[in-house]
């Protein structure tokens, strides 16, 4: 099933990214035909539904810290705030920190990849930018959504929004300073395993920690041939990372991940998880006891200089979005009748069915979301994107496994991309070869690690690879994808 889904997935847009020819190694024609060369055409809701399934073989594990996401962005626009810092003075009436930034994709680059080294979560930016295909995309403008909600909530110790996928630290303030919050994007729970909800404490912290491996995930692997230990030590394929954060509710964390493009998915047994270098420093800023509360608000409206804004995310899969909505609307009609606004209703329309996650005004006369865009800060791309997997050198003795074959150079370039995104990662590149595009993982050193892998891709993907042996390769001319 996992496997189908991976296949309707790949065909859902071409990228359109050209060509680069180079040097490749090649391999005899397989008996394998990977089911990749179909074709289907998926609604964007429904395609994102799927890519979530496909990770969540990405999703369950943890491991290297990688340091410190580097705080250095070279902006167009000088003298604004480096909204990439994440740390915002708030004021007392306002609701909405941030701004909206945009930067170019170049060829290779995926949207997890800017995610992550913009401090935001896969689905963030997936749908800020409904209209791109998330791993392949073409070289174009992607819209940053740097500019946060803060959930209706008490300002104080940690709230996180389960529908946003956002953490909110409330440090506390010193006299006379404005309050201050820092905001990280988190995986939560995914369906039948939510996160729960309601008010916590941080009971104590652990650098390092060991993780004791519940009954009812040990049993989940075990069926599906992938044993686990009871303990699992510090160390690299450890799920906690190197912080964690025990909470008084007994089995919930907040912690690391040795899956960092987990961030941003419904994808763990309930905890919360950061980015490695994100629980490094909420890790160090916040104290025994501090407050966790935690909500899930798929519809928030708050305020920001006189404006009213409305941000809007799917709501999951348990809650009843048609009360919701409803319910948001009886409230959006009382603020207008109080408080003598008026509301421009079609916006609020649009912002419910778009479900873009970005703040946008509502008031009649206010902004439409394209003027919004278009005053958004443009960020120049780095040189190097913060742990973005570079492409793996064809290795003339190593073992590899094909992991697809497929006629079509887009299905190849998106799996490869998935395989390089998984956690650890599967290197994984596209080589044409007498006009077909084959998806090799590796080079592999030895028969043991190829085997180890192929495994994995298996359990977590339900990919079955072809593994192919240093003597099976046939040496010629290709061009790498």
């Amino acid at each position: 099933m996992a496997l189908n889904l991976l296949v309707m997935f790949t065909h859902c847009i071409e990228p359109g990214v050209p060509r680069a020819a180079g040097p490749a190694a090649v391999f005899p024609e397989p008996e394998f035909k990977s089911i990749v060369s179909m074709t289907f055409v998926l609604a964007p809701a429904l395609r994102r539904a799927l890519l979530l399934l496909l990770v969540l073989g990405i999703l369950p594990a943890c491991s290297f810290h990688e340091g410190v996401r580097p705080q250095v962005y070279h902006v167009t626009r000088p003298h604004i705030e480096q909204v990439e810092s994440h740390q915002f003075a708030i004021g007392k009436d306002d609701s909405i920190v941030g701004r909206l930034a945009t930067v170019r994709l170049r060829e290779g680059d995926s949207l997890s990849d800017l995610a992550r080294h913009y401090g935001l979560g896969f689905e963030q930016i997936s749908a800020a930018n409904p209209e791109l295909e998330p791993w392949a995309p073409p070289a174009e403008t992607v819209v940053l959504p740097l500019r946060f909600m803060l959930p209706e909530a008490p300002r104080k110790g940690i709230v996180v929004n389960l529908a946003s996928m956002r953490l909110f630290y409330y440090a506390p303030g010193k006299k006379g300073q404005d309050a201050q919050v820092l905001t990280y994007p988190v995986g939560i729970g995914k369906e039948g395993r939510s996160t729960p909800t309601g008010l916590m404490t941080v009971d104590r912290k652990t650098a390092h920690p060991t993780w004791y491996v519940p009954e009812s995930i040990r049993r989940d692997h075990a069926q599906k041939g992938d044993p686990l230990p009871a303990v699992v030590s510090p160390g690299p394929d450890n799920p906690l990372g190197d912080y964690a954060m025990y909470l008084s509710k007994p089995s919930y964390l907040i912690h690391g991940t040795n899956k960092p493009y987990s961030i941003g998915f419904r994808a763990s047994n309930g905890c919360l998880r950061l980015y490695p270098e994100d629980i490094e420093k909420l890790f160090q800023a916040v104290p025994k006891k501090t407050t966790v509360k935690i909500v899930n608000q798929p519809f928030l409206v708050g305020t920001q200089d006189g404006m009213l804004y409305l941000e809007v995310h799917d709501p999951h899969e348990e809650m009843d979005g048609k009360r919701l909505r409803q319910g948001l609307v009886a409230r959006l009609k009382q603020m207008e009748k109080k408080q003598g606004l008026q509301l421009d209703w079609p916006k609020v329309e649009e912002a419910l069915a778009q479900a873009r996650g970005i703040p946008v005004p509502i008031l009649t006369g206010s902004q439409s979301l394209e003027q919004v865009l278009a005053d958004a800060l443009p960020l120049d791309r780095p040189r190097q994107l913060y742990g973005q997997p570079s492409p793996p050198a064809l290795a003339s003795e190593g073992w590899y496994i094909r992991a697809a074959e497929t006629p079509d150079e887009g299905s190849a370039r998106r799996l490869a991309a998935m395989l390089n995104h998984q956690g650890p990662r599967i290197p994984a590149q596209a080589v044409l070869r007498d006009g077909r595009y084959q998806v090799l993982a590796g080079p592999y050193p030895d028969a043991k690690a190829t085997k180890a892998a192929a495994k994995r891709m298996k359990i977590d993907l339900e990919i079955k690879g072809e593994i192919v042996e240093p003597a099976q390769r046939v040496s010629m001319q290709g061009e790498l994808r």
